[in-house]
């Protein structure tokens, strides 16, 4: 055993527990919302319009190094969504013609939404569900934000490094 580690004794069980350790906090109901992971990463939207060309897609997709872009109308009212893998599928079938496509033509246009008082477990849940890693925020139907799986998982460790590093002070301290 490294020389670091020492065996529980009967008296360490005295010093006063953390907030993550009280079982009543640990039971309670609430839990992470998508607002908390948006005011983490920002709320930079990037969107394109319908009648835009798969071309100036990627380029975006690839100058700004996301996944995703959401499809808005003039008015800013979202018509759907476009993304890496939708623009794969439509390379398949239309080799060599595919970049001068509107947006319109390739992208997703039944959109699921999120709002940022969801509770991030059901987004997760419904994200699993429906096999899609991007999820629009619109708050009173203006967008706010694009979470994705990746921001999610982000923000779970980043409470398990808190957590470990709570319990780590609680054995050592």
């Amino acid at each position: 055993m490294p020389t670091s580690y020492q065996a529980p004794m009967r008296k360490d069980q005295a010093k006063s527990r953390t907030h993550s350790q009280d079982q009543s906090t640990n039971l309670q109901p609430e839990s992470a919302t998508v607002g908390t992971v948006l005011g983490q990463k920002g709320g930079e939207v990037f969107t394109i319009a319908p009648g835009e060309t798969l071309g100036h897609a990627v380029e975006i997709l690839r100058d700004r190094r996301i996944g995703a872009l959401m499809v808005a109308d003039e008015s800013g009212a979202l018509c759907g969504i476009l993304s890496e893998r939708d623009i794969v599928r439509k390379l398949a079938d239309t080799p060599g013609q595919t970049l001068p496509k509107l947006v319109s033509e390739v992208m997703t246009s039944t959109v699921e939404t999120c709002a940022p008082d969801d509770a991030l477990v059901s987004v997760l849940k419904r994200m699993t569900e429906g096999r899609f890693r991007h999820m629009p925020v619109v708050d009173t139907d203006k967008l706010v934000g694009m979470i994705t799986i990746g921001d999610v998982v982000n923000f779970r460790l980043n409470e398990l490094e808190y957590e470990a590093l709570q319990m780590k002070q609680l054995i050592v301290g």
